[in-house]
């Protein structure tokens, strides 16, 4: 994305920001409360459309597209909060995720993988999806988004109000999704475990880009280390 800027309405939320991410990478967009961190992801998503800049994916102009366009170009986005069916079992909420006719074609194989990956959610697939605990509702909508066949998996606050060890255990898996190819957009509240997940990443503040570089590189930032790490 080059220069967008975006926000509702008369309220610009994004000041011309611009971040880019290769192919196999996970980078971390990090950030405070109304930093702007969810406005870029509806923005890159196509929920917001930005009021200037360009967005790009594999060289096609995407910022142009509805939402479920962007989505058949395999952005897909996992939201804060989950967002899952409650009334419905976990295996209809995956086999939601696979609506598209590309990821409907391969519906079987990837539950396959999806239970390989989260292997709590077979064992729990006609569960109805309210009744899961939080860090297995997270898993599901992770899993519902790896339906999709995405190309690109962005991830806004995955460890929002999940409890320390399954935090650790979820971004282990997070971590394994990339290491197997699958690209990752991050944004998250907890900037020592996203830097230590991703790596590279992107530090916005009011809705600007103030720092970006190599996760090490950020780690040791004086800035980071005071505003966002307590050091």
């Amino acid at each position: 994305m080059k220069q967008i800027s975006a926000g509702y309405g008369d309220i610009q939320i994004l000041h011309t920001v611009s971040l880019k991410i290769e192919r196999g990478e996970m980078v971390s967009v990090l950030g405070a409360n109304g930093a702007g961190k969810t406005t870029l992801l509806l923005t890159l998503s196509g929920v917001l459309r930005p009021t200037a800049g360009e967005i790009y994916f594999f060289n096609k102009r995407v910022d142009c597209l509805e939402p479920h366009q962007i989505v058949k170009q395999g952005v897909v986005r996992i939201p804060e909060g989950r967002k899952i069916f409650q009334e419905m079992t976990v295996l209809e909420n995956l086999e939601l995720g696979s609506y598209i006719r590309t990821a409907k074609i391969h519906r079987k194989e990837n539950l396959v993988k999806v239970f390989a990956i989260f292997p709590r959610l077979e064992e729990r697939k006609h569960q109805l999806a309210g009744t899961l605990s939080g860090g297995e509702q997270q898993m599901l909508a992770i899993g519902r988004g790896l339906m999709t066949l995405p190309r690109i998996l962005m991830l806004d606050e995955p460890s929002l109000g999940l409890a320390p060890l399954i935090v650790t255990n979820l971004f282990e898996v997070i971590k394994r999704i990339n290491q197997e190819g699958m690209t990752i957009l991050l944004v998250e509240q907890n900037m020592h475990l996203a830097l230590s997940t991703a790596q590279r990443g992107y530090v916005i503040e009011n809705g600007r880009i103030i720092l970006e570089g190599e996760s090490e590189k950020l780690l040791g930032e004086d800035h980071v280390r005071k505003a966002y790490l307590g050091i």
